[in-house]
């Protein structure tokens, strides 16, 4: 279902958080970020979006998407979503860029861990 004009995709180890069905990974960066502790994927996944659409939001008819999953060594995410003309190595670098950021990984594991008061 749609929350906000952005479709929140669940299962049981995996969130996706997209604009538009069914989802496209025309452009795609995966990366993992360590994490020991419980955390949203839901909270996660729109960090990263909103993040990426910042800074990606010159890209005329990009609509964005990005996929939390849990995995052994911390979470899987993978960012990008669906372009109208073909994905460049600089695009894919700005996105790469973004995902390896120390400072971002810190404030999107952050944001989304689970606090015990709700």
């Amino acid at each position: 279902m749609a929350r906000n004009g952005w479709h929140i995709l669940r299962e049981a180890d995996r969130v996706t958080v997209t604009r538009r069905l069914p989802v496209r990974f025309d452009l795609s960066v995966e990366a993992v970020l360590p994490c020991d502790r419980e955390v949203s994927l839901r909270r996660v996944a729109q960090q990263v979006r909103q993040d990426m659409w910042r800074r990606l939001q010159d890209q005329r008819g990009f609509a964005p998407a990005v996929e939390v999953r849990r995995a052994p060594d911390g979470l899987v995410v993978r960012a990008g979503g669906a372009l109208p003309h073909p994905v460049t190595a600089s695009l894919r670098d700005r996105l790469a860029d973004l995902l390896d950021s120390p400072a971002h990984r810190t404030r999107w594991i952050a944001h989304a861990e689970r606090r015990a008061d709700g």
